[in-house]
């Protein structure tokens, strides 16, 4: 590194930058080595700090508005990060406009859209192609006794998968709003798991609605305990409730998550029936 770099902090999926979930953005990261790029996410302590580069060769799109992006935790590089995107998306849009942009991802092309609806800016991100698999009983019972969760606690309606989205999630339900507010789970456990099955977070959810949910995403593997708002999760979650018939193939998802943290935000999910793949919204805004 030659230069210190321009670190910018907002939060994804929230107008109020005391809400959502704050990323770490750098804008220019072109001089940065990934140990370098691992201490900027670590010094900031948010789950995940995202850092743009020059796009690879070869890949469309406008050449000012594409770009190569990677995402650190503070303990290591992640393949793809939802709220980061969001919140390096709206960054992008006061700089260089509304519109839309192409992200080269460790997990694929990610082409976002920044669109502003009266003074506020808002990101819509299309996933890689997701799928869900079975989750072993054995790993399943693992999860549950690290997250103190007896089985009967669980809402069978929405049996637990592992989806993926861009990172590998596990989708827990709870059967109450009760179960999933009390959440205080055995970190080293769980982490032990979540390295086997090489998830990213675990993702539990309580079905309010038809159409709204309210989830947490423990985070333990990225040095965290939770995540605010977990935007590659809510990817996956609606290819989950998608491939199990939860929903229709067309539907828009509402999922609520951080107000057991004090950092409430909203994720928007649709689901189109001509396109497999997923798309998540939100709103972004600076901090500071």
């Amino acid at each position: 590194m030659t230069t210190k770099p321009d670190v910018l902090r907002y939060t994804a999926f929230s107008a109020d930058p005391e809400g959502g979930n704050p990323a770490g953005v750098v804008l220019d990261a072109s001089g940065l080595d990934d140990d370098t790029m691992l201490s900027i996410a670590a010094d900031l302590g948010y789950s995940e700090s995202a850092f743009l580069t020059a796009p690879p060769e070869g890949l469309d799109g406008d050449p000012g508005r594409t770009f190569t992006i990677r995402y650190f935790s503070p303990k290591a590089e992640v393949p793809f990060c939802g709220h980061a995107t969001v919140a390096t998306a709206v960054a992008l849009g006061e700089r260089i406009g509304p519109g839309d942009l192409t992200f080269a991802t460790a997990a694929g092309v990610v082409p976002v859209t920044v669109r502003e609806t009266e003074g506020t800016l808002r990101a819509t991100l299309t996933t890689v192609r997701p799928h869900t698999e079975d989750v072993a009983e054995t790993d399943l019972a693992e999860a549950l006794a690290a997250l103190d969760w007896p089985v009967g606690d669980l809402d069978t309606a929405l049996p637990s998968r592992i989806a993926f989205a861009g990172a590998r999630h596990l989708v827990i339900a709870a059967a109450t709003r009760e179960r999933l507010a009390d959440l205080a789970y055995d970190i080293d456990r769980l982490t032990v798991l979540m390295h086997r099955l090489d998830l990213t977070t675990v993702q539990l959810v309580w079905r309010e609605s038809e159409h709204v949910f309210h989830v947490r995403d423990p985070f333990p593997v990225g040095g965290v305990v939770e995540d605010p708002a977990t935007g590659a999760a809510a990817g996956a979650f609606g290819a989950y409730a998608r491939e199990l018939g939860l929903v229709a193939d067309d539907a828009v998802l509402t999922l609520h998550q951080g107000a057991d943290m004090g950092r409430p935000g909203v994720l928007t999910v649709e689901l189109r029936a001509e396109d497999e793949r997923v798309r998540v919204s939100g709103t972004g805004v600076r901090i500071g």
